[in-house]
């Protein structure tokens, strides 16, 4: 009986590790060919956007009221390159009630609550909050 307790014990356990280095990797950033080019989307397929207003490494979009709430920053401590995206230019900002922002090449990266399906581009360049919301290519410029 001790051994079997033992055993479960360690399954459980193992389980667990693997179960928090899971939740400890960020979000996988994908390229994908659209309509509007190849652009960067987030771990689940949706397209990232970058702000007009925000300068490098810095978010104007959580000054401007509701902006967040319609423009939520994609928010992770390690986010990871998947194929085709440079993993030098991904980096992370500290934002005050938000935490630790993705950027690439110095754009910190948003989602937008208006997008239905994976790799939307209807909503690329759009002007809300006082600015526009390009998507971001591969070389780390915006995709009008």
């Amino acid at each position: 009986m001790t051994r079997r307790l033992l055993v479960v014990a360690g399954l459980t356990l193992a389980s667990l590790t693997s179960a928090l280095a899971f939740a400890k990797a960020g979000p996988t950033l994908q390229l994908r060919h659209t309509s509007a080019g190849v652009i960067l989307l987030d771990g689940h397929g949706y397209t990232l956007y970058t702000f007009s207003k925000d300068r490098r490494d810095k978010d104007v979009c959580v000054k401007v009221s509701g902006c967040l709430k319609v423009w939520p920053a994609l928010v992770s401590s390690r986010p990871t390159a998947g194929s085709g995206v440079r993993r030098s230019l991904i980096g992370t900002i500290k934002v005050k009630g938000v935490g630790r922002q993705v950027t690439y090449a110095g754009h910190p990266l948003y989602t937008y609550t208006g997008d239905d399906v994976p790799a939307e581009t209807d909503n690329i360049d759009v002007y809300q909050n006082g600015g526009y919301w390009p998507a971001i290519a591969a070389s780390g410029r915006a995709v009008k």
